[in-house]
């Protein structure tokens, strides 16, 4: 799992330790707006820091879903291993916790404009996804009020394989860029086990601290997914070091190779004032 360099002195679940800084597509490249194409081709979406958050050991993003409302609470999403109190178990839930933790808010070119903050974790696992949604104490129309920076919006409708996309990490304020390769029927790291997890080209060489950064399709500028983790040293099925079941039950290992979790299931589970609801129709979010 994608934790940051600071989580090694109470964690073994840290990602690239001793690595050099990633590849990473400059900062200047990151400008907001759309970017001009060839005649016949598809238009892409500039992808930049703004909406994108800074947590004291990952990185998020301030999301809404397509039906959200400018009046309705904020929402931050970042991982499941991610949350201040702690890894939730196999099987763990956790939903309307206590929280007023912390979001440093980006620009589009990386610098902090803000501090928010939550008043609850409105979701939070690590089975079949690996999802924290934080609920903030201000409204999408507060914070465009006051910062002019807007939230990302979640598509409700599965990624495709060979999209383009860019991991965005707040913590590391860089951009990584390359296409979804596919996607893996159940990914198991642990004693964790993800559904139809995103596996991207070798591009997107994720380090610690891209936890929980959005994953973002070039061509709608939506996030798609969420950063979570890869294979560091080549073990199978590990902490650090996740492995890929098919459907038959066959295991395949792809040393350095990083993944992210879909979030197109999100929305659905997300009512009238941003409100979970886990009993929706078509919410598919594990249940407590």
């Amino acid at each position: 799992m994608r934790k940051p360099l600071v989580a090694a002195l109470f964690a073994l679940v840290i990602a690239g330790a001793g690595a050099a800084p990633a590849v990473a597509e400059p900062q200047s490249a990151a400008t907001s707006g759309t970017v001009a194409t060839a005649p016949g081709t598809a238009t892409v979406q500039a992808v930049d820091f703004a909406g994108t958050v800074s947590l004291s050991n990952c990185s998020g993003s301030v999301i809404r879903f397509p039906n959200s409302a400018d009046s309705d609470p904020a929402l931050v999403l970042t991982n499941g291993h991610c949350l201040e109190t702690g890894f939730p178990n196999p099987g763990e839930v956790i939903v309307d916790q206590a929280s007023s933790r912390s979001f440093g808010l980006l620009n589009s070119s990386g610098t902090k404009v803000a501090t928010l903050r939550a008043s609850k974790v409105a979701y939070s696992t690590m089975t079949d996804t690996d999802v924290t949604i934080y609920q903030l104490t201000r409204t999408y129309a507060q914070i465009k009020s006051s910062y002019g920076i807007g939230a990302l919006t979640v598509a409700d409708t599965h990624p495709v394989a060979g999209t383009a996309i860019r991991v965005v990490s707040g913590y590391w304020k860089r951009i990584y860029s390359c296409t979804i390769d596919g996607f893996v029927y159940r990914l198991k790291e642990g004693g964790w086990t993800w559904k139809d997890s995103v596996r991207y080209t070798s591009a997107c060489n994720t380090i610690g601290g891209t936890s929980g950064s959005p994953v973002v399709d070039t061509s709608t500028g939506k996030v798609v997914a969420v950063n979570n983790t890869g294979n560091e040293d080549g073990q199978t099925c590990t902490v650090d070091n996740p492995c890929e079941v098919d459907a038959s039950g066959n295991v395949t290992v792809r040393q350095g190779i990083n993944y992210a979790e879909e979030t197109y299931q999100i929305p659905a589970c997300f009512g009238t004032g941003n409100k979970l609801n886990l009993n929706a129709s078509g919410c598919v979010l594990p249940k407590p």
